[in-house]
């Protein structure tokens, strides 16, 4: 049983191999292209619907919208259907679905200094959508609860303790599996973004600048990294100033 969960898994992997951008590294992903950027067109609406966002003649939109053309003419995907909308919240937030929807909220907005800071955030958050990250966060998922039911087999799990050994198995690969691998995805992120923003012309020192200024802000709120579904504001910056000295002169 045991010889066949490894099988079973290694298949898996071997079925869904995929390559990150720029950081080249080899992913396990199961979910369909189309299906993912399905999902994200269908998401994008659902909060447009149920968010209030700022007219196209806003110049925080005219902004945001200059700046993401900008990061999305470097991105190498032109099969994305890029959107850039911005929603009236304090939220310090932003994120980018699948297939390009991109929704900043004015929040985060109030704390950049220039147009280089915003493309820092901009950068980042392409990024996660450039390198499927969603996608492989539901394939790791997929895979963790296969494992788990066919782990439970191989050990003889009595019925009457199922569902304890789902809840411990469930909080050890969250901790030790699915935690750590949110974190190498926002680390990749901010090595992607910083590339993209440094292709498009913008300052990449910025980023390290922005993100200092978000530590200020996170302040003795943040979990213990190892508990963090994000690396501490530290060791993003720390990583961020080493990945910008391999950066070329020039784009």
């Amino acid at each position: 049983m045991f010889r066949s969960i490894i099988i079973l898994l290694f298949l898996l992997w071997l079925g869904g191999c995929a390559r990150t951008p720029v950081t080249d590294r080899t992913q396990m992903i199961l979910i369909g292209n189309d299906q993912e950027m399905a999902m994200g067109l269908s998401e994008a609406e659902k909060i447009k619907r149920s968010e209030k966002l700022l007219p196209a003649g806003d110049p925080r939109v005219k902004r945001v919208r200059k700046i993401g053309e900008r990061i999305a003419a470097v991105s190498g995907r032109d099969d994305f259907a890029w959107e850039f909308n911005v929603i009236e919240s304090d939220q310090l937030n932003a994120f980018c679905l699948p297939g390009g929807k991109v929704f900043f909220y004015t929040g985060i907005l109030k704390i950049m200094d220039n147009d280089d800071q915003l493309a820092t955030v901009m950068g980042h958050e392409i990024a996660h959508a450039l390198a499927r990250h969603g996608a492989e966060r539901l394939s790791m998922q997929m895979v963790s609860q296969t494992g788990g039911q066919l782990l439970g087999v191989a050990l003889g799990v009595p019925a009457e303790y199922q569902a304890l050994y789902t809840e411990a198995y469930g909080v050890g690969t969250s901790v030790g599996v699915l935690l750590p691998f949110s974190r190498k995805h926002e680390s990749e992120a901010d090595q992607i973004g910083v590339y993209l923003m440094w292709k498009a012309g913008f300052d990449p020192n910025q980023a390290v600048v922005f993100w200092r200024k978000m530590q200020i802000q996170s302040e003795g709120n943040a979990p213990p990294e190892w508990l963090s579904t994000h690396p501490s504001d530290a060791t993003r910056i720390k990583e961020i100033e080493a990945f910008i000295k391999t950066l070329p002169d020039k784009p």
